[in-house]
């Protein structure tokens, strides 16, 4: 079953706290929101399954039309229902980042800049010396815990997240934590560069291949590239063409492999879920497809996600584009 209370806390970062590399250790963030209340953000660093390094990713200037979707939430925790079209976060479906770019960290090792904790303290610890920065930190919520003093920072009641990593996809060990919209993450706003910063976690033993009602994982890790990895890639959308119309938007497909691909089952979907049923035909080595984008789905121009699937339903590749990069009347977005 999915988590049981998934959502994002909003808050102030002002302190943090490393546990070291052993047993399970996590790196805990101090927060407080605008009414004073104080939690704590518990993030993994190492696994619990073998192998035990996490898979992480950095964006330092992230741009995604869910940030656009977070404005209006008010400070502290905000509990998130499931499905597209809101702030929720799915590394699978979101089109957050490109799963091929992740890399592996150790959890805590001597020496600076060279672990998962040193890279989580290189940028919270900047938004602990930033006044007007503050935390979105997806996850679940536990507490309050009523006469329980914070076992990390002391402050009571004890109050917080965890599970701030990918939360599908998971080996039986852990299936019953999977489910589709509730991955964890953490994202920083500086409002002062105009700057997100997107930190996203994962663990080797889950798959990047879920099922769309459960999350449960449809292959075993590893048997598939991760989404990103493979032949067809979209390039570039037609997102608001001229007029009032949308009949005119277009996906444009590339076949970056040296074979021809065949596409006959493949779809296109929408932020929404709403698919569109690519023309049967082969995409030759090297050759550009642009596809008209059908069958009810839409590409809004306030952002959105396409996602390419394959005729197994299995996800070959994924975008987003922003309110801003949509713009452009008439103008493609280029990915």
């Amino acid at each position: 079953m999915p988590l049981k209370t998934y959502g994002v806390l909003i808050g102030r970062a002002v302190d943090t706290r490393r546990e070291g590399a052993v047993d399970t250790p996590h790196y805990q963030i101090h927060l407080t929101d605008d009414q004073g209340t104080h939690y704590r953000a518990s993030v993994n660093v190492r696994s619990q399954e073998k192998p035990s390094d996490l898979r992480y990713l950095v964006s330092e200037d992230f741009r995604h039309p869910v940030t656009a979707r977070l404005e209006g939430l008010t400070g502290g925790w905000n509990t998130l229902p499931s499905g597209p079209g809101g702030p929720n976060l799915d590394f699978v479906r979101g089109s957050l980042f490109d799963p091929a770019r992740m890399r592996l960290l150790p959890p805590d090792v001597s020496g600076p800049d060279n672990d998962l904790a040193d890279l989580l303290d290189h940028y919270v610890r900047r938004a602990v010396d930033d006044a007007s920065a503050r935390l979105y930190v997806f996850g679940e919520r536990w507490g309050p815990e009523k006469n329980v003093s914070d076992k990390v920072f002391g402050f009571l009641p004890g109050n917080g997240v965890h599970d701030i990593h990918m939360n599908q996809g998971n080996s039986a060990r852990f299936a019953k934590d999977d489910g589709v919209w509730q991955d964890g993450g953490l994202l920083l706003h500086f409002p002062a560069q105009s700057r997100w910063v997107a930190v996203f976690l994962a663990f080797q033993s889950q798959t990047w291949h879920t099922d769309d009602v459960t999350g449960h994982a449809l292959v075993p890790d590893g048997t598939l590239p991760a989404p990103g990895g493979g032949a067809v890639r979209i390039v570039a959308a037609l997102v608001n063409p001229r007029g009032q119309g949308a009949e005119a938007e277009t996906v444009t497909l590339i076949n970056v492999s040296p074979d021809p691909v065949d596409l006959a089952g493949w779809r296109l979907v929408d932020r929404l879920g709403h698919a569109c049923t690519i023309p049967p035909g082969t995409l030759g080595a090297g050759a550009c497809l642009a596809l008209p984008v059908t069958d009810g789905a839409r590409l809004g121009n306030r952002g959105g996600e396409i996602t390419l699937l394959d005729a197994g339903g299995l996800k070959v590749h994924g975008v987003s584009y922003t309110a801003e990069q949509a713009a452009r009347e008439g103008w493609s977005v280029v990915f």
